[in-house]
């Protein structure tokens, strides 16, 4: 029976690991294989089994629970045990979570424990063993419900939404718990309000002084930065919007092209190519001098800096959510306003933009939180005027280490951004915007009246060739010797990032390789993961009814509007003590990725699912096929485009990412925008810009290598070559 072997595997796979792979954490990595020779002289290598028989009396209950399951195997029928074996897996999960989080590297991790059952051995982090346990512990729950009949008994279904489950509640819910609670902890585990409180009424975080002259604290001084970003962004991104739509420009593909760059730029770049035009020894600034004779001074750095770089930065986005909307709005509906004797600029203000409010709520949203989050520009441009993120990194990393103090930034910067996402999820629901039916519509849009059209294509006009500037100074400034005073050029900058020689062979001698490679290996990982992941999610949301879908897909979604820096930190007082010690591999960064970029990839599948009848499904079905199956050869094959989408945001942003990166990488896992940063701190803007041009290139050439590899969409049968010359013969 396929319910009798799908258990017999996942039993197979428990067995093998309690009593062949280390139940601890291996340090030099469990892949290396090192431990293979170690196994017998190292206690903390021996499996599990082993573990318990020499004195861990805590792994004993994940033994007799693996008994129990045996036992049902062979003496239950699936229709009997389906119940007992949901409660196995549960239990198995609850009793592991406690007893990891319970006892570490020096035994119990709170005091009152000791007191109660006296001293106890400590344990490392959980490895190879402990995590394949813990996952056939998830499956029993799956299991045992789809032979209890849930879900049609659908085990493919029922797996995929518990181990989602468990990740997000790993790699979200967890970290964010343990930011929480470390904020509250002692250096010694004991539990203290001291630091918390002693924070969050500091009033270098929350000073209104501004409002009489002096300065804001640090959370207002972001929030008024996010929201003056957010309200700038939105409106350049709906003028070029509206201008790619509802104009005459003649260089419309210009426009898109121009706005795809700074998506695929790392994200101090632009802060470094501002500081080179308009900082204190840029070439505009000395334009300006010398033709007027004012000296501008240091005015670029602080906000005024950090908001012209979050708007070059943020602006495509914008305009990436708000031309499908704009070019989404039913003609009929402007026609019949005309119709009705409304002149252009009465339909654009009562009709049009009316129905652009959900990309406008979005591309608000999208910018808030980005401004939010955002870590290069600030650390570039901001001077004395730090924001949230900036404040966080020095709070962990600068000579104050101060962990109270970082988890209060972060939980105030969560909480601004989490507030946003609510306020917007709560303006829009109830609201109808649909204007696209299933009706034809030959109608044409309706062209901007010339009181929009003129000042929005001037507007369009000018930051186009600001945007052009700028990018024209991110790749000059690689091939000059020293920015602001000597400006000959030169390849030394290319040479010492990437430089090879050929001494009895290639020798990879450039200081840029090593992050160079580190960082396209982990994209190259996490990018299929996070396509993976999203995809299986939106599929689970889009076509199966169970139990608490909204929660599940509420809870998925919030972590968009989770902001790097949070994530960074929250993974640091998480992952870096047992129960799953992390830090320093390339397992943190990619399970960093996976999960951060994940919604994009939800949504991005929620609206391609939304395209596809569930009658394809259900066909399938109909045929004998499982719902894997028919996720493979069904589902998947006409979701080409949103693979593709999934793929390309992800790989992008782990490429760019630095917010939550520059908190997670170590010395043999260092990602190229942290090494950038370091290059940037140390004055090095003619290797930084050379490394990041590099990069740029490099993310375009993946992205097209991910278009030939993905491939496009077949909707109709193709006809084979044959075929259509015999029908050239009949004809």
């Amino acid at each position: 029976m396929k319910d009798n072997r799908r258990l017999d595997l996942i039993l197979a796979a428990g067995i093998f690991a309690l009593i062949a792979l280390p139940w601890y954490r291996v340090r030099s990595g469990f892949f290396s294989f090192d431990w293979l020779t170690d196994i017998i002289s190292s206690d903390n290598l021996w499996p599990g089994l082993v573990q318990a028989l020499t004195g861990r009396l805590q792994l004993w209950p994940v033994i007799i629970l693996l008994g129990a399951t045996l036992y049902l195997r062979v003496t239950q029928p699936p229709e009997q045990r389906g119940k007992a074996l949901s409660w196995i897996g549960a239990l198995g999960l609850v009793w592991m979570s406690i007893e990891g989080l319970s006892i570490g590297l020096r035994g119990w991790n709170w005091g009152q424990l000791q007191t109660m059952f006296g001293d106890v051995a400590g344990q490392p982090a959980f490895g190879a063993g402990a995590v394949v346990i813990g996952v056939v512990f998830a499956l029993l729950i799956a299991f045992g419900q789809a032979e209890r009949g849930a879900l049609k008994g659908d085990a493919f279904v029922i797996g995929a939404i518990t181990l989602l489950v468990l990740l997000v509640a790993t790699f979200v819910f967890y970290p964010l718990a343990s930011m929480f609670i470390g904020a509250f902890q002692d250096f010694d585990g004991s539990f203290t309000s001291e630091g918390v409180l002693s924070n969050i009424v500091d009033p270098k975080i929350w000073s209104l002084s501004c409002l009489i002259g002096g300065n804001c604290g640090v959370a207002w001084r972001t929030f008024f930065l996010a929201i003056c970003t957010a309200t700038g962004s939105t409106l350049l991104g709906l003028c070029f919007a509206l201008v790619a739509t509802r104009t005459g420009f003649r260089f419309k593909k210009s426009l898109r092209l121009l706005t795809v760059l700074p998506i695929i730029t790392p994200p101090f770049v632009v802060g470094l190519a501002l500081t080179m035009m308009l900082g204190r020894s840029g070439m505009v600034t000395h334009w300006i001098e010398a033709l007027t004779g004012w000296e501008l001074g240091r005015w670029l750095y602080g906000l005024t800096g950090i908001w012209i770089a979050q708007m070059l930065s943020f602006t495509p986005i914008a305009f990436l959510v708000l031309i499908g909307v704009v070019e989404g709005i039913s003609p009929s509906m402007e026609e019949a306003s005309q119709t009705l004797r409304s002149d252009r600029w009465r339909t654009f203000k009562k009709v049009s933009l009316p129905l652009m409010a959900p990309g406008l709520a979005n591309a608000f949203l999208i910018g808030f939180i980005e401004s939010m989050a955002d870590f290069g520009n600030p650390l570039v441009l901001g001077g004395s005027g730090g924001v949230l993120s900036t404040e966080i990194f020095f709070a962990v990393v600068g000579a104050q280490n101060d962990p109270s103090r970082a988890a209060v930034l972060a939980t105030v910067l969560l909480i601004f951004t989490l507030s946003a996402f609510l306020l917007q999820r709560f303006w829009l629901s109830g609201k109808n915007f649909a204007t696209v039916t299933g009706k034809g519509d030959g109608g044409r849009h309706a062209q901007l009246p010339k009181r929009v059209g003129w000042p929005v294509t001037a507007i369009v006009i000018f930051w186009g060739a600001f945007t052009l500037c700028v990018y024209t100074m991110v790749l000059f400034g690689g091939f000059v010797k020293l920015w602001g005073l000597d400006h000959t050029l030169t390849f030394d900058h290319y040479i010492r990032a990437f430089g090879i020689t050929w001494d009895g062979g290639m020798n990879m001698v450039g200081v840029a390789w090593d992050s160079f490679w580190t960082t396209l290996k982990i994209a190259l990982i996490a990018a299929p993961l996070t396509a993976a992941v999203g995809l299986l999610t939106a599929w689970l949301i889009v076509r199966q009814n169970f139990p608490g879908r909204s929660v599940f897909e509420f809870a998925l979604m919030m972590s968009f509007a989770i902001p790097g820096t949070v994530i960074g930190i929250s993974y640091i007082m998480a992952f870096n003590l047992p129960p799953l010690q992390m830090t320093g591999t390339a397992v943190i960064l990619i399970a960093c990725f996976v999960f951060r970029n994940m919604p994009v990839g939800v949504r991005g599948g929620v609206a391609a699912m939304a395209q596809l009848d569930a009658s394809l499904d259900e066909a399938s079905l109909t045929l004998g096929a499982s719902s894997a199956r028919t996720m493979r050869k069904v589902i998947l094959p006409l979701m080409k485009p949103a693979i593709l989408a999934a793929l390309v945001y992800s790989f992008v942003r782990a490429i760019t990412s630095i917010s939550a990166v520059i908190f997670l990488v170590s010395s043999k896992y260092n990602m190229a925008t942290a090494y950038i940063v370091g290059l940037v701190e140390n004055g090095e803007y003619g290797v930084a810009i050379a490394y990041s041009s590099v990069l740029i290139f490099v993310m375009i050439a993946v992205i097209g290598s991910f278009q030939l590899l993905v491939g496009e969409r077949r909707i109709r049968r193709q006809a084979s070559p044959q075929f259509a010359h015999d029908k050239e013969k009949i004809v």
